[in-house]
């Protein structure tokens, strides 16, 4: 197994992407735990590969503080950080409130700067490491009727970019995957929600995620987790800083 060895985080991995990545390093040996805010949810998903649940908010310091500390007092280091957590919400910046943006960017920036943060705490940056943020292909391009999230998004690559600069004479990579519309719960929501404000189906609603991705069908979130193992594993040494985009092909 590749990563036999290695402790390895993951934040928003009771579902979705997140958990796919659980798995997908679980098998190659990591120990790996998974962090989000539905205990119940996380440990039915950790139970299913032998990993560990966390229950921690992102978008709460002490929450990310003590739940880092926790896992690293368990595993003894944490070598493999993959800042997963995020939310996708859309709103037409007219009708927008400042809450709402504080909200988006609390939880897939803050969130991903504190979870960042505190791994750095506990990783052995001058033997090995691995930093993954899961940003968007919103976060390359930007997303129609989706300011708050494409901002949040951007400043995940940004933060990852300005890491590995500070880190390159270093072991530890940084970087972000930009996966397009991936087949999650979260594409069920925004089905519901594009529906409800575009006044459609929620059959079109959902075909027009799909067309937005070149090669016309969803992601699997395995597609995505295939790129992160491949990031985290052995023979990615240099790439480092980059934002990968798993989108079906160039628009």
């Amino acid at each position: 197994m590749l990563l036999t060895g290695k402790n390895a985080v993951i934040t928003g991995g009771g579902t979705g992407i997140g958990l796919s990545i659980a798995r997908a390093l679980a098998e190659q040996g990591c120990n790996v735990a998974i962090t989000g805010r539905r205990l119940n949810v996380l440990e039915e998903a950790a139970e299913s590969f032998g990993g560990q649940a966390v229950k921690m908010d992102v978008s709460d310091e002490a929450s990310v503080v003590t739940g880092m500390q926790s896992i690293a007092d368990h595993f003894g280091s944490i070598d493999i950080c993959v800042a997963n957590a995020g939310i996708a919400e859309g709103q037409n910046i007219r009708n927008s409130s400042f809450d709402f943006w504080r909200k988006i960017m609390a939880i897939n920036l803050d969130g991903a700067y504190l979870t960042i943060r505190e791994s750095l705490r506990h990783m052995p940056v001058q033997e090995w490491g691995r930093v993954l943020a899961v940003s968007s292909i919103a976060g390359v391009r930007g997303l129609k009727g989706a300011h708050a999230y494409s901002a949040s998004k951007h400043g995940v690559i940004g933060m990852i970019r300005a890491l590995c600069a500070d880190h390159a004479k270093l072991p530890v990579t940084f970087n972000a995957i930009c996966p397009g519309y991936v087949d999650t719960d979260i594409i069920d929501r925004n089905t519901q929600s594009i529906s409800e404000r575009a006044h459609i189906s929620q059959e079109e609603a959902r075909a027009l995620m799909v067309d937005l991705n070149p090669h016309g069908r969803l992601i699997t979130a395995d597609e995505v987790a295939s790129a992160a193992l491949w990031i985290c594993g052995p023979g990615s040494d240099s790439f480092d800083g980059q934002a990968m985009e798993i989108s079906g092909g160039q628009p």
